[in-house]
């Protein structure tokens, strides 16, 4: 089987490095954030709403789920967590009864604001200048994600 349909091993094939690339990351950040209370799903939510959200503009779930390619339960899920923690309050949409906006909240904003620079520190020891935007490997991997 591996004499003829192999890549010579796991270490030579893209797809086994990249998933414990991205389970040490996972692991990696989830430690860094314990501090604030926060996982790292917790954290790329949170980020990313307040970062689809900084035009004002009122940002739903289904916008987060479709912005993050996440299953829409799934964020829901993280959306009750977040909440919880009173980080983020979920009003419904005054233009869609069906769907619930995403509000970041102040503590919300706070806990963001202390969690990023740390998690730009674990990005940069992790992957160094090649993961900075313009950098060789995030170049690669927007490359493939589009």
């Amino acid at each position: 089987m591996f004499a003829t349909g192999s890549l010579g091993g796991p270490d030579k094939a893209i797809g086994f490095v990249l998933w414990r690339v991205l389970h040490r990351y996972i692991r990696e950040a989830d430690r860094a954030l314990a501090d604030f209370n926060l996982t790292h799903l917790q954290f790329q939510t949170l980020a990313l709403a307040a970062w689809l959200g900084r035009s004002g503009e009122p940002v739903t779930q289904a916008q987060l789920a479709r912005a993050g390619d996440v299953a829409p339960m799934q964020v829901s899920h993280m959306m009750k967590a977040l909440e919880g923690k009173g980080w983020i309050s979920r009003p419904r949409s005054s233009s869609d009864v069906r769907a619930k906006n995403v509000e970041i909240t102040a503590d919300g904003l706070a806990v963001l604001r202390r969690a990023l620079p740390v998690m730009i520190e674990l990005q940069q020891q992790m992957f160094g200048d090649d993961g900075v935007p313009g950098g060789s490997l995030l170049t690669a991997l927007l490359q493939v994600e589009s």
